[in-house]
Protein backbone atom coordinates (compact mmCIF):
# COMPACT_ATOMS: atom_id res chain seq x y z
CA UNK A 1 0.00 0.00 0.00
CA UNK A 2 1.44 3.48 -1.17
CA UNK A 3 1.92 6.05 1.89
CA UNK A 4 -0.85 8.10 0.06
CA UNK A 5 -3.83 5.89 1.40
CA UNK A 6 -2.40 7.27 5.35
CA UNK A 7 -2.06 10.65 4.05
CA UNK A 8 -3.76 13.48 5.84
CA UNK A 9 -2.77 16.76 3.95
CA UNK A 10 -1.69 19.53 5.94
CA UNK A 11 -1.07 23.10 3.57
CA UNK A 12 0.90 25.94 4.44
CA UNK A 13 1.90 29.15 2.46
CA UNK A 14 4.77 29.59 4.05
CA UNK A 15 5.88 33.56 3.66
CA UNK A 16 1.97 34.36 5.00
CA UNK A 17 2.17 32.09 7.57
CA UNK A 18 5.70 33.11 8.78
CA UNK A 19 4.68 37.08 8.10
CA UNK A 20 7.82 37.14 6.12
CA UNK A 21 6.20 39.56 4.07
CA UNK A 22 5.89 40.68 -0.08
CA UNK A 23 9.42 42.43 -0.44
CA UNK A 24 13.12 41.57 0.96
CA UNK A 25 16.09 43.19 1.86
CA UNK A 26 18.54 39.55 0.75
CA UNK A 27 19.58 39.22 4.64
CA UNK A 28 18.64 35.60 5.87
CA UNK A 29 15.42 35.41 8.59
CA UNK A 30 15.24 31.69 10.11
CA UNK A 31 10.89 32.66 10.09
CA UNK A 32 10.52 28.89 8.87
CA UNK A 33 11.50 27.25 12.12
CA UNK A 34 8.35 28.18 13.34
CA UNK A 35 7.41 25.19 11.87
CA UNK A 36 8.63 23.54 15.13
CA UNK A 37 6.25 25.15 17.65
CA UNK A 38 3.51 23.35 14.97
CA UNK A 39 4.78 19.99 15.04
CA UNK A 40 2.50 18.93 18.31
CA UNK A 41 -0.64 20.72 16.90
CA UNK A 42 0.10 18.76 13.65
CA UNK A 43 0.53 15.31 15.08
CA UNK A 44 -2.78 15.93 17.15
CA UNK A 45 -4.73 16.88 13.89
CA UNK A 46 -3.52 13.39 12.86
CA UNK A 47 -1.42 14.83 9.94
CA UNK A 48 1.06 12.95 7.49
CA UNK A 49 1.70 15.18 5.36
CA UNK A 50 2.81 18.41 5.08
CA UNK A 51 2.78 20.53 1.18
CA UNK A 52 4.94 23.65 1.71
CA UNK A 53 3.64 26.26 -0.83
CA UNK A 54 6.67 28.23 -2.57
CA UNK A 55 9.72 28.25 -0.51
CA UNK A 56 11.99 29.14 -3.20
CA UNK A 57 13.84 31.78 -3.68
CA UNK A 58 11.82 34.62 -5.03
CA UNK A 59 11.44 38.47 -5.67
CA UNK A 60 8.11 38.77 -3.64
CA UNK A 61 4.90 36.20 -3.35
CA UNK A 62 6.93 33.59 -4.40
CA UNK A 63 5.59 32.07 -7.47
CA UNK A 64 8.36 34.53 -9.04
CA UNK A 65 11.41 32.09 -8.66
CA UNK A 66 14.95 33.71 -8.42
CA UNK A 67 16.35 30.31 -7.67
CA UNK A 68 14.77 26.63 -7.79
CA UNK A 69 18.07 25.56 -5.83
CA UNK A 70 17.56 28.29 -2.84
CA UNK A 71 15.24 28.16 0.29
CA UNK A 72 14.07 31.92 0.42
CA UNK A 73 16.28 33.56 2.84
CA UNK A 74 12.77 35.52 4.12
CA UNK A 75 12.14 32.02 5.45
CA UNK A 76 15.86 30.32 6.18
CA UNK A 77 18.56 28.79 4.49
CA UNK A 78 19.01 25.46 2.63
CA UNK A 79 20.66 24.07 5.90
CA UNK A 80 17.68 24.94 8.49
CA UNK A 81 15.47 23.39 5.91
CA UNK A 82 16.99 20.39 6.03
CA UNK A 83 16.31 20.47 9.50
CA UNK A 84 12.71 21.32 9.22
CA UNK A 85 12.58 18.29 6.90
CA UNK A 86 14.44 15.81 9.17
CA UNK A 87 12.71 16.93 12.36
CA UNK A 88 9.38 16.12 9.92
CA UNK A 89 10.29 12.93 8.71
CA UNK A 90 11.10 11.79 12.37
CA UNK A 91 7.28 12.60 13.27
CA UNK A 92 5.87 10.43 10.85
CA UNK A 93 5.71 13.62 8.29
CA UNK A 94 6.36 13.59 4.62
CA UNK A 95 7.41 16.64 3.10
CA UNK A 96 5.60 18.26 -0.56
CA UNK A 97 7.33 21.13 -1.94
CA UNK A 98 5.41 23.54 -4.45
CA UNK A 99 6.78 22.84 -8.03
CA UNK A 100 5.97 26.40 -9.78
CA UNK A 101 7.98 25.35 -12.95
CA UNK A 102 5.46 26.80 -15.72
CA UNK A 103 6.88 30.52 -15.16
CA UNK A 104 9.57 32.42 -13.44
CA UNK A 105 10.51 35.78 -11.77
CA UNK A 106 11.91 38.62 -13.70
CA UNK A 107 15.28 38.51 -11.65
CA UNK A 108 15.35 34.68 -12.43
CA UNK A 109 19.01 34.44 -13.61
CA UNK A 110 18.67 33.58 -16.81
CA UNK A 111 16.32 35.70 -17.66
CA UNK A 112 18.06 38.62 -15.91
CA UNK A 113 21.13 37.79 -18.66
CA UNK A 114 18.68 38.37 -21.48
CA UNK A 115 17.84 41.44 -20.13
CA UNK A 116 21.33 42.59 -20.20
CA UNK A 117 22.75 40.92 -23.56
CA UNK A 118 19.10 40.68 -25.60
CA UNK A 119 19.68 38.78 -28.81
CA UNK A 120 23.52 38.00 -27.58
CA UNK A 121 22.08 35.87 -24.72
CA UNK A 122 22.87 32.41 -24.85
CA UNK A 123 19.34 32.33 -22.63
CA UNK A 124 17.28 33.96 -25.20
CA UNK A 125 15.67 29.95 -26.18
CA UNK A 126 14.92 29.30 -22.21
CA UNK A 127 11.66 31.48 -22.64
CA UNK A 128 8.26 31.54 -24.76
CA UNK A 129 7.68 34.11 -27.60
CA UNK A 130 10.57 36.09 -27.00
CA UNK A 131 10.59 38.69 -29.71
CA UNK A 132 12.85 41.36 -30.35
CA UNK A 133 10.88 43.88 -32.08
CA UNK A 134 9.13 46.22 -29.52
CA UNK A 135 9.21 46.96 -25.69
CA UNK A 136 7.61 44.78 -22.62
CA UNK A 137 5.48 46.28 -20.27
CA UNK A 138 8.24 46.65 -18.16
CA UNK A 139 10.36 48.52 -20.49
CA UNK A 140 12.45 45.98 -21.93
CA UNK A 141 13.61 46.11 -25.48
CA UNK A 142 11.81 42.71 -26.33
CA UNK A 143 8.53 41.24 -26.22
CA UNK A 144 8.09 38.07 -23.98
CA UNK A 145 4.86 35.67 -22.72
CA UNK A 146 4.26 36.47 -19.42
CA UNK A 147 1.97 33.45 -17.31
CA UNK A 148 -1.83 34.44 -17.61
CA UNK A 149 -0.68 37.97 -19.04
CA UNK A 150 1.25 38.52 -15.59
CA UNK A 151 4.66 39.71 -17.07
CA UNK A 152 6.50 39.60 -13.65
CA UNK A 153 5.75 35.67 -14.32
CA UNK A 154 8.27 35.00 -17.44
CA UNK A 155 6.88 31.45 -19.05
CA UNK A 156 9.67 29.13 -19.40
CA UNK A 157 10.56 26.96 -22.73
CA UNK A 158 10.10 23.95 -21.68
CA UNK A 159 10.28 22.09 -24.98
CA UNK A 160 14.27 23.20 -24.29
CA UNK A 161 16.04 20.53 -22.74
CA UNK A 162 18.04 22.46 -21.34
CA UNK A 163 15.82 24.43 -19.13
CA UNK A 164 14.26 20.87 -18.34
CA UNK A 165 17.85 19.60 -17.19
CA UNK A 166 18.11 22.45 -15.15
CA UNK A 167 14.56 21.85 -13.22
CA UNK A 168 15.38 18.21 -12.48
CA UNK A 169 18.32 19.25 -11.43
CA UNK A 170 16.62 21.33 -8.47
CA UNK A 171 14.05 18.52 -8.26
CA UNK A 172 17.46 15.80 -7.63
CA UNK A 173 18.81 17.92 -5.37
CA UNK A 174 15.58 18.49 -2.87
CA UNK A 175 15.41 14.52 -3.28
CA UNK A 176 18.53 13.63 -2.41
CA UNK A 177 19.58 16.03 -0.05
CA UNK A 178 16.11 16.77 1.78
CA UNK A 179 14.83 13.61 1.27
CA UNK A 180 11.31 15.48 -0.11
CA UNK A 181 8.51 12.76 -0.81
CA UNK A 182 6.83 15.08 -3.77
CA UNK A 183 5.63 17.97 -5.76
CA UNK A 184 2.79 20.03 -6.30
CA UNK A 185 2.89 21.18 -10.08
CA UNK A 186 1.43 24.74 -10.06
CA UNK A 187 -0.39 25.73 -13.01
CA UNK A 188 -0.28 22.13 -14.11
CA UNK A 189 -3.05 23.00 -17.18
CA UNK A 190 -0.28 24.72 -19.09
CA UNK A 191 2.95 23.02 -18.95
CA UNK A 192 3.99 20.27 -21.46
CA UNK A 193 2.61 16.71 -21.55
CA UNK A 194 6.36 15.95 -22.50
CA UNK A 195 7.81 17.38 -19.32
CA UNK A 196 5.39 15.98 -17.21
CA UNK A 197 7.01 12.58 -18.35
CA UNK A 198 10.31 13.45 -18.35
CA UNK A 199 9.66 14.28 -14.45
CA UNK A 200 7.50 11.34 -13.41
CA UNK A 201 10.40 8.77 -14.77
CA UNK A 202 12.98 10.77 -13.33
CA UNK A 203 11.02 11.18 -9.83
CA UNK A 204 10.37 7.77 -9.31
CA UNK A 205 14.00 6.38 -10.39
CA UNK A 206 15.32 8.40 -7.39
CA UNK A 207 12.29 7.25 -5.05
CA UNK A 208 9.38 5.10 -6.49
CA UNK A 209 6.98 6.44 -4.20
CA UNK A 210 7.66 9.96 -5.08
CA UNK A 211 4.24 11.89 -5.39
CA UNK A 212 3.74 14.32 -7.97
CA UNK A 213 -0.15 16.33 -8.02
CA UNK A 214 -1.10 18.79 -10.46
CA UNK A 215 -2.89 22.12 -9.59
CA UNK A 216 -5.81 21.62 -11.63
CA UNK A 217 -9.34 23.30 -12.26
CA UNK A 218 -11.36 22.21 -15.27
CA UNK A 219 -11.50 19.26 -17.38
CA UNK A 220 -11.15 15.53 -17.37
CA UNK A 221 -8.13 14.73 -14.58
CA UNK A 222 -7.02 11.74 -16.20
CA UNK A 223 -5.72 13.99 -19.15
CA UNK A 224 -3.03 15.15 -16.41
CA UNK A 225 -2.94 12.23 -13.68
CA UNK A 226 -2.11 8.84 -15.50
CA UNK A 227 0.29 6.20 -15.82
CA UNK A 228 2.40 8.58 -18.19
CA UNK A 229 2.06 11.90 -15.81
CA UNK A 230 0.81 12.85 -13.09
CA UNK A 231 -0.31 10.92 -10.07
CA UNK A 232 -2.85 13.20 -8.89
CA UNK A 233 -4.87 16.20 -9.27
CA UNK A 234 -6.63 19.22 -7.14
CA UNK A 235 -9.53 17.91 -6.92
CA UNK A 236 -11.53 21.30 -7.65
CA UNK A 237 -15.27 19.94 -8.59
CA UNK A 238 -15.49 18.23 -5.16
CA UNK A 239 -13.97 21.29 -3.53
CA UNK A 240 -16.73 23.33 -4.96
CA UNK A 241 -19.47 20.98 -4.40
CA UNK A 242 -18.37 20.76 -0.68
CA UNK A 243 -19.60 24.08 0.14
CA UNK A 244 -22.07 24.70 -2.25
CA UNK A 245 -24.13 21.85 -1.29
CA UNK A 246 -24.88 22.98 1.70
CA UNK A 247 -24.92 26.45 1.13
CA UNK A 248 -27.47 25.66 -1.35
CA UNK A 249 -29.21 22.55 1.12
CA UNK A 250 -28.80 20.28 -2.03
CA UNK A 251 -26.97 16.79 -1.27
CA UNK A 252 -27.56 16.31 -4.74
CA UNK A 253 -24.58 18.36 -6.38
CA UNK A 254 -21.84 16.91 -4.22
CA UNK A 255 -23.36 13.45 -4.70
CA UNK A 256 -23.28 13.94 -8.40
CA UNK A 257 -20.06 15.08 -8.39
CA UNK A 258 -18.82 12.13 -6.42
CA UNK A 259 -20.29 9.18 -8.64
CA UNK A 260 -19.40 11.18 -11.76
CA UNK A 261 -15.83 10.97 -9.85
CA UNK A 262 -15.58 7.60 -7.65
CA UNK A 263 -18.83 5.86 -8.20
CA UNK A 264 -19.04 2.04 -9.88
CA UNK A 265 -18.93 3.94 -13.68
CA UNK A 266 -16.68 6.91 -12.32
CA UNK A 267 -14.16 8.43 -14.83
CA UNK A 268 -11.76 8.70 -11.54
CA UNK A 269 -12.35 5.89 -9.41
CA UNK A 270 -8.38 4.80 -10.11
CA UNK A 271 -6.90 8.40 -8.67
CA UNK A 272 -6.43 9.05 -5.60
CA UNK A 273 -7.45 12.68 -5.63
CA UNK A 274 -5.92 15.51 -3.52
CA UNK A 275 -9.47 17.30 -1.61
CA UNK A 276 -9.94 20.34 -0.34
CA UNK A 277 -12.16 22.88 0.87
CA UNK A 278 -10.18 25.89 0.52
CA UNK A 279 -6.41 26.87 -0.43
CA UNK A 280 -4.14 29.62 -0.78
CA UNK A 281 -6.07 30.80 -3.97
CA UNK A 282 -9.92 30.94 -2.73
CA UNK A 283 -11.75 32.15 -0.02
CA UNK A 284 -11.60 30.51 3.08
CA UNK A 285 -14.02 28.10 3.94
CA UNK A 286 -15.26 29.68 7.12
CA UNK A 287 -15.87 32.64 4.91
CA UNK A 288 -17.50 30.62 2.05
CA UNK A 289 -20.01 28.63 4.23
CA UNK A 290 -23.41 30.70 4.84
CA UNK A 291 -24.09 28.53 8.51
CA UNK A 292 -20.96 27.56 10.26
CA UNK A 293 -22.85 25.34 11.86
CA UNK A 294 -22.06 23.09 8.50
CA UNK A 295 -18.55 23.02 8.75
CA UNK A 296 -18.21 20.14 10.56
CA UNK A 297 -20.48 17.94 7.96
CA UNK A 298 -18.10 19.65 5.14
CA UNK A 299 -15.37 18.42 6.84
CA UNK A 300 -16.88 14.61 7.68
CA UNK A 301 -17.26 14.34 4.19
CA UNK A 302 -13.67 15.60 2.86
CA UNK A 303 -12.28 13.17 5.13
CA UNK A 304 -14.98 10.35 3.98
CA UNK A 305 -14.66 10.56 0.38
CA UNK A 306 -12.64 9.17 -1.96
CA UNK A 307 -9.17 10.64 -2.03
CA UNK A 308 -6.68 12.09 0.47
CA UNK A 309 -8.14 14.73 2.39
CA UNK A 310 -6.19 18.22 3.18
CA UNK A 311 -6.31 21.12 5.98
CA UNK A 312 -4.82 24.83 4.90
CA UNK A 313 -3.42 26.17 7.60
CA UNK A 314 -5.75 27.51 10.23
CA UNK A 315 -8.69 26.57 8.60
CA UNK A 316 -9.21 23.73 11.35
CA UNK A 317 -10.49 26.47 13.25
CA UNK A 318 -12.55 28.52 10.72
CA UNK A 319 -10.54 31.29 10.37
CA UNK A 320 -12.06 33.65 7.54
CA UNK A 321 -10.43 35.12 4.82
CA UNK A 322 -11.43 36.81 1.33
CA UNK A 323 -9.64 37.24 -1.46
CA UNK A 324 -9.50 40.69 -3.20
CA UNK A 325 -8.87 41.88 -6.81
CA UNK A 326 -5.70 43.63 -5.24
CA UNK A 327 -4.74 40.94 -3.09
CA UNK A 328 -4.36 37.55 -1.41
CA UNK A 329 -3.14 38.51 1.20
CA UNK A 330 -5.75 37.78 3.70
CA UNK A 331 -5.86 34.54 2.61
CA UNK A 332 -2.31 34.45 3.34
CA UNK A 333 -2.04 35.67 7.23
CA UNK A 334 0.51 35.05 9.70
CA UNK A 335 -0.71 33.08 12.51
CA UNK A 336 0.61 32.30 15.76
CA UNK A 337 -0.55 28.89 17.68
CA UNK A 338 -1.43 31.34 21.07
CA UNK A 339 -3.28 34.30 19.11
CA UNK A 340 -5.51 32.50 16.20
CA UNK A 341 -8.69 35.09 15.80
CA UNK A 342 -11.80 33.69 16.65
CA UNK A 343 -11.42 29.94 16.86
CA UNK A 344 -13.89 27.43 16.41
CA UNK A 345 -13.04 25.03 18.61
CA UNK A 346 -15.82 22.71 18.13
CA UNK A 347 -14.94 22.40 14.44
CA UNK A 348 -11.06 21.67 15.66
CA UNK A 349 -12.26 18.52 18.22
CA UNK A 350 -14.27 17.34 14.87
CA UNK A 351 -11.23 17.22 12.74
CA UNK A 352 -9.12 15.68 15.45
CA UNK A 353 -11.89 12.95 15.98
CA UNK A 354 -11.79 12.89 11.80
CA UNK A 355 -7.77 12.52 11.71
CA UNK A 356 -7.86 9.40 14.17
CA UNK A 357 -11.05 8.01 12.48
CA UNK A 358 -9.43 8.36 9.29
CA UNK A 359 -5.89 6.50 9.98
CA UNK A 360 -8.33 3.69 11.91
CA UNK A 361 -10.47 2.90 9.25
CA UNK A 362 -8.96 0.91 5.61
CA UNK A 363 -12.35 1.38 3.86
CA UNK A 364 -11.52 5.27 4.32
CA UNK A 365 -8.61 4.98 2.54
CA UNK A 366 -9.36 2.40 -0.21
CA UNK A 367 -12.58 1.55 -0.08
CA UNK A 368 -15.06 1.35 -3.17
CA UNK A 369 -17.94 4.45 -3.21
CA UNK A 370 -21.39 4.13 -3.11
CA UNK A 371 -23.90 6.86 -2.71
CA UNK A 372 -26.85 5.07 -0.52
CA UNK A 373 -29.52 7.89 -0.15
CA UNK A 374 -29.31 11.36 -1.74
CA UNK A 375 -31.84 13.94 -0.60
CA UNK A 376 -31.92 17.98 -0.65
CA UNK A 377 -30.98 17.62 3.25
CA UNK A 378 -29.66 14.12 3.87
CA UNK A 379 -26.76 12.14 2.55
CA UNK A 380 -25.71 8.58 3.29
CA UNK A 381 -22.47 7.17 0.93
CA UNK A 382 -20.88 3.69 1.64
CA UNK A 383 -16.83 2.76 1.96
CA UNK A 384 -16.35 -1.02 1.61
CA UNK A 385 -13.31 -2.65 1.28
CA UNK A 386 -12.51 -6.38 1.66
CA UNK A 387 -12.35 -5.69 5.47
CA UNK A 388 -15.36 -3.04 6.29
CA UNK A 389 -18.38 -1.48 5.52
CA UNK A 390 -18.78 2.12 7.07
CA UNK A 391 -21.35 4.22 5.99
CA UNK A 392 -20.96 8.56 6.64
CA UNK A 393 -24.58 9.90 7.40
CA UNK A 394 -24.87 13.69 6.96
CA UNK A 395 -28.01 15.83 8.08
CA UNK A 396 -27.55 19.29 7.34
CA UNK A 397 -30.98 20.26 8.21
CA UNK A 398 -31.91 22.21 11.32
CA UNK A 399 -33.91 19.51 12.79
CA UNK A 400 -33.43 15.92 13.58
CA UNK A 401 -33.87 13.98 11.05
CA UNK A 402 -34.51 10.05 11.02
CA UNK A 403 -32.58 8.68 8.38
CA UNK A 404 -33.22 4.93 6.85
CA UNK A 405 -31.47 3.08 4.37
CA UNK A 406 -30.36 -0.27 2.90
CA UNK A 407 -27.16 -1.74 5.23
CA UNK A 408 -24.86 -5.04 3.82
CA UNK A 409 -25.76 -7.43 6.11
CA UNK A 410 -27.23 -8.26 9.66
CA UNK A 411 -25.34 -6.76 13.14
CA UNK A 412 -24.21 -3.53 14.46
CA UNK A 413 -23.59 -0.35 13.18
CA UNK A 414 -21.15 1.60 15.70
CA UNK A 415 -20.60 5.13 15.13
CA UNK A 416 -16.98 5.79 15.53
CA UNK A 417 -17.78 9.83 15.58
CA UNK A 418 -20.36 10.09 18.19
CA UNK A 419 -19.38 8.26 21.55
CA UNK A 420 -19.27 4.55 19.66
CA UNK A 421 -23.54 5.14 19.75
CA UNK A 422 -24.99 1.35 18.58
CA UNK A 423 -27.44 1.06 16.12
CA UNK A 424 -28.87 -3.04 15.35
CA UNK A 425 -29.61 -3.71 12.08
CA UNK A 426 -30.72 -6.40 9.44
CA UNK A 427 -30.21 -5.47 6.20
CA UNK A 428 -31.47 -2.15 7.02
CA UNK A 429 -31.28 0.59 9.33
CA UNK A 430 -33.76 3.60 10.76
CA UNK A 431 -31.90 6.20 12.80
CA UNK A 432 -31.47 9.88 14.18
CA UNK A 433 -29.80 12.40 12.98
CA UNK A 434 -29.15 15.97 14.98
CA UNK A 435 -29.14 19.19 13.21
CA UNK A 436 -26.49 19.91 11.25
CA UNK A 437 -24.57 16.76 12.37
CA UNK A 438 -23.11 13.81 10.57
CA UNK A 439 -22.43 9.76 11.78
CA UNK A 440 -19.82 7.50 10.60
CA UNK A 441 -20.90 4.32 11.24
CA UNK A 442 -18.76 1.04 11.12
CA UNK A 443 -20.60 -2.16 10.21
CA UNK A 444 -19.79 -5.12 12.52
CA UNK A 445 -21.39 -8.52 11.82
CA UNK A 446 -20.26 -10.29 15.36
CA UNK A 447 -19.68 -8.97 19.41
CA UNK A 448 -15.95 -8.89 18.62
CA UNK A 449 -16.10 -6.73 15.83
CA UNK A 450 -18.47 -4.90 17.33
CA UNK A 451 -16.18 -3.82 20.32
CA UNK A 452 -13.07 -3.51 18.28
CA UNK A 453 -14.85 -0.58 16.51
CA UNK A 454 -16.55 1.10 19.94
CA UNK A 455 -13.01 1.14 21.22
CA UNK A 456 -11.86 3.61 17.80
CA UNK A 457 -12.45 6.52 20.16
CA UNK A 458 -11.59 5.37 22.97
Amino acid sequence: MSWIEDAVFYNIYPLGFCGAGKNKDNSVAYRLDKIYEWLPHMKELGVTALVFNPIFESTSHGYDTKDYYTIDCRLGDNESFKKICRSLHENGIRVLLDGVFNHVGREFRAFADVRRNLQNSPYCSWFKNINFVGDSPYGDHFSYEGWAGNYDLVKLNLQNQSVVDHLLGAVQMWIEEFDIDGLRLDAADCIDDDFFRQLRGFCKSKKCDFWLYGEIIHGDYNRWANQEMLDSVTNYECYKGLYSSHNDHNYFEIAHSLERQFGKNGICKDLYTYNFADNHDVNRIGSVVKDRDHLCNIHTLLYTMPGAPSIYYGSEWGIEGVRTKESDFDLRPCLDMDKIPNPDNVLYDHLKKLGRIRQELSALKNGSFENVVIKNEQLVIRRKNSEQTVYSVLNLSNEEQWIEFPVDGCGVLTDVLNESSAFDCNNYVKLAVPPCSSRILVLSKDKDEEEESAGLLD
